[in-house]
């Protein structure tokens, strides 16, 4: 009998089913998470807008290249300053961009920890130092060094000072949210034992920290001695004002003789930071700015040489006879006195070569140090010019339209080069490449685009396209392909193994494991790394206007060249009013897709 009442029954134990799940409670979506979606749409159409406006065609780039041609016939072979000058200007150039580095990564330190969260002594003391870490990205370091020229006159100091402060922004940023992502626990220890708050950061936050500082402050040197290239046009000295002077004056073959000099010099410096991030560190670098997670493979690592001691210690294990049972006075001798082995000389050699390049650069640079002294006299001067911010002889809408132009260029490039860093960046990384022939030519393509410094790329650019949005937006789009590209590597490469070695148990293929496993775990990043690269491009498109490259940059450099310095005031709270929203929207990016 129940045999035959069963399947009657199923039916209706079926609509049973539909009915609960129906009536069972659905997960409904957020607000904000809707908000924040409809949000990167908008800016996704704003860019493909941009893109389309920029004025970009392959066509007609073809059809200029005889431009190119007819100016490299015009230039004729290229030439080079004298051996013993451009030494000099080299060794000029790479010490005012370490000394400059170095200055920001002193001053970063304590700027990070009231800007971190978990070490700021008070919320406005946080605000401050975010507020800090902002207005320093935001003032174009051409800006900053316009000023300093007019406190100092010409010399390395100007350079220094200008790049110093710009490096604040981002060393400072990144280093706070590396404090933010420490490990409590020995911080807690020390604070439970009565040390103070220098010993809490001393010994429990520095420790967990020092390699992502090591890693950021190395990351920023590269991006500043690509960037003194620009800084040459405004007064400042080395390879970029000799440069200047060289495509100023018509002399294109010098001038394209130094750019070859600057590209090759990105290069080996790129090469120099990964070594010295590898032997300073003891790993091979991941080559993120932020590099919290070489903090937790050093810890790994350690972890991994505890472990190894600990089970040579076990009973039933050979003892080495090192470790047989001494006196108690030589065992505190011997615990006190720290062996002379090849990690301890390596270190060692390697602080002293840094303190002699340090040392080299200082020197170099032949800094003029009275000059700290005596400038404060001429601050209140110089300020006067700078204010009350004024457009001058500009209307509002011309400058409003040409500080839009900008956010065009930076949303069109930024379009751009993730388009493509999305592809190269995927066969950089080891868990995405077929093989590793493709990964170290992907990430070896990388390497040489970070070398070229944009405003070289968009003086040739212009030659090809002439002046205008379109040549700043390749050049921005090149750079850009680069910075994003080693960024979304890294970021594939660090992604949890267990999805992708589940669906690789399944019989899935390649880009299954990519689209399902891959992509979705990287998806946080890549909004992240997005947002950083169009923070980054608003402030590159200002300085590739100085060159032609459109934009707010051109009435930048007409306004300090004319010493209109009130319209330079106008234009940098423009772009620093773009830069915070930009930097709201990522934090609230992150937030919400967290």
């Amino acid at each position: 009998m129940s045999t035959l009442v069963a399947p009657s029954r199923r039916p209706a134990e079926a609509s049973d089913a539909r009915s609960v799940a129906e009536r069972a409670p659905k997960r409904g979506r957020s607000p904000e998470r809707i908000a924040a979606s409809l949000t990167l749409v908008a800016i996704v159409v704003a860019s493909i807008i941009a893109l389309a406006d920029s004025g970009i065609s392959i066509p007609h780039m073809i059809e200029s290249w005889g431009n190119a041609e007819r100016f490299f016939a015009r230039v004729g072979p290229i030439s080079f300053p004298e051996p013993a000058q451009l030494l000099y200007l080299t060794a000029l150039t790479i010490g005012l961009v370490l000394c400059g580095t170095l200055l920001a990564a002193v001053i970063s330190v304590p700027v990070a920890y009231l800007a971190a969260s978990n070490t700021t002594p008070g919320g406005g003391l946080q605000a401050f130092g975010r507020f800090v870490t902002v207005l320093t990205r935001a003032i174009p370091d051409v800006v900053l060094a316009m000023v300093f020229v007019l406190m100092f006159s010409l010399g390395s100091l100007p350079g220094i000072l200008a790049i110093g402060i710009h490096s604040i922004g981002m060393i400072s940023k990144l280093f706070a949210d590396a404090i933010e992502q420490i490990d409590e626990g020995p911080r807690r220890a020390i604070r439970a034992a009565g040390g103070s708050t220098w010993q809490e950061f001393t010994s429990g936050i520095l420790p967990q920290v020092l390699p992502s500082w090591v890693a950021t402050v190395l990351h920023r040197n590269d991006i500043n001695l690509r960037g003194s290239v620009v800084l040459g046009y405004v007064g400042v000295v080395g390879l970029g004002m000799e440069m200047s002077f060289a495509f100023k004056s018509l002399n294109y073959s010098l001038g394209l003789g130094i750019a070859l000099v600057m590209f090759a010099l990105c290069i080996v410096m790129e090469i120099v930071s990964s070594i010295v991030r590898s032997a300073m560190l003891g790993v091979a670098p991941t080559g993120r700015s932020l590099g919290a997670r070489l903090a937790r493979r050093v810890g790994r690592a350690s972890a991994g040489r505890g472990a190894q001691r600990l089970e040579t210690s076990r009973p039933g294990l050979e003892t080495p006879p090192s470790s047989a049972p001494r006196p108690a006075g030589t065992s505190l001798e011997a615990a006190l006195r720290r062996p002379w082995d090849a990690v301890r000389i390596r270190n060692t050699a390697w602080g002293w070569a840094a303190l002699a390049v340090v040392v080299g650069s200082v020197l170099i640079c032949d800094i003029q140090w009275g000059d700290l002294i005596t400038f404060w006299a001429k601050v209140p001067a110089i300020a006067v010019q700078f204010w009350p911010p004024d457009f001058g002889n500009y209307d509002a809408a011309t400058m409003f339209g040409a500080m839009g132009q900008t956010i065009g260029i930076a949303l069109a490039a930024t379009l751009l080069a993730l388009v493509v860093s999305v592809f190269v960046g995927s066969l950089a990384a080891r868990n995405v490449a077929p093989n590793g022939t493709t990964r170290t030519s992907m990430r070896l393509l990388l390497v040489v685009i970070r070398g070229i410094p944009e405003v070289i790329l968009a003086i040739v650019l212009i030659v090809i396209t002439g002046l205008g949005a379109q040549a700043g937006t390749l050049a921005l789009a090149f750079g850009g392909i680069g910075l994003a590209g080693k960024l979304i590597a890294d970021s594939f490469e660090e992604v949890k193994a267990g999805p992708e070695r589940a669906l690789r148990a399944t019989g899935a293929s390649r880009a299954q494991v990519y689209a399902s496993a891959t992509v979705p775990q990287g998806t946080r990043a890549l909004i992240g790394h997005s947002f950083y690269l169009l923070d980054t491009n608003i402030r590159a498109a200002t300085i590739l206007g100085i060159v032609g490259g459109g934009g707010i940059g051109y009435y930048l450099l007409n306004a300090g060249q004319g010493s209109n310095y009130q319209v330079v005031t106008a234009i940098v709270l423009m772009i620093l009013a773009t830069v915070l929203v930009v930097e709201s929207l990522a934090m609230w990016m992150r937030r919400v897709f967290r």
